[in-house]
């Protein structure tokens, strides 16, 4: 339980990856005793909370990649220790070269066995946030070999803006796919050892496989920006909801400091 608050050594090497990629898998973030513990928690209030009933087979494309579950930080306490986790801040921050990282959102994702793709998408689709200055920090809870759909990155592709109005979907999968396939961004598809955390922004395309092994595949996620991001008017529906839901009261054009956005770090 230690090891959440203490600082990661984070590299200029990888710093440099991260910049240039905008993605970077960081191994021996967390250890076995920790992800038990905290793991645990999650697993239990998501299993508390989680509505879904319906079988594989009668849901669409978004409903069969992942039961999504948000802000665990504000149902649990031992949920909260774990998002609240400075270690994790700390990374962020240093990835993105920023002076502080404050919460966007939480939310675990885990998916079921038999679940399908998370098809290709860009998450800041769904931000009204004025930079890309945001991180996503994707916590498995236990390791994920390849068969259990670990998440996917196509290395370098915030630097187009094709396919970034596209919400997740089978036409942002389509889509997506076919422009990174005239590219020479490399996908990545790799497996996570336990303990092995990944780090990626708002813009970078990424995606995940089915889960073709017999048990849930579960992960964390915590949503980072930077401590001095404002608010935008928003370009869609869904930004405007996110607008509502995770940073109610905030004013287009200023910094977004509701209570649902506090400082991590530093």
């Amino acid at each position: 339980m230690n090891l959440l608050n203490q600082p990661y050594p984070l590299s200029q090497e990888a710093i440099d990856f991260f910049q240039k990629n905008r993605f970077i898998k960081l191994k021996n973030v967390f250890d076995a005793e920790t992800l038990d513990h905290f793991g645990k928690a999650i697993h239990d209030k998501v299993m508390a909370i989680n509505k879904e009933k319906r079988p594989m087979e009668e849901r669409d494309t978004y409903g069969k990649a992942f039961l999504q579950i948000f802000n665990l930080w504000r149902e649990d306490e031992t949920c909260k220790e774990f998002v609240f986790s400075k270690r994790l801040a700390q990374i962020a921050a240093g990835l993105m070269q920023v002076d502080g990282v404050r919460m966007y959102h939480d939310q675990a994702l885990f998916k079921e066995a038999g679940g399908g793709i998370t098809p290709w998408h860009a998450d800041q689709y769904y931000w009204p946030l004025d930079s890309d200055k945001t991180i996503t920090a994707w916590i498995p809870l236990q390791a994920i070999p390849l068969e259990m759909g670990p998440l996917e990155f196509s290395a370098g592709s915030h630097s187009i803006v094709e396919g970034r109005e596209l919400a997740i979907s089978d036409e942002s999968e389509s889509k997506i796919q076919q422009k990174l396939r005239v590219t020479d961004f490399n996908h990545v598809i790799e497996a996570f050892d336990l303990g092995e955390v990944s780090f990626h922004s708002g813009w970078v395309f990424h995606r995940a496989g089915a889960n073709n092994s017999g048990i849930t595949r579960e992960v964390m996620t915590v949503i980072y920006m930077d401590k001095d991001m404002k608010l935008i008017h928003p370009q869609n529906d869904n930004q405007k909801l996110d607008w509502e839901t995770w940073c109610p009261g905030a004013k287009v054009g200023e910094i977004i400091d509701s209570p649902l956005n506090p400082v991590l770090f530093p």
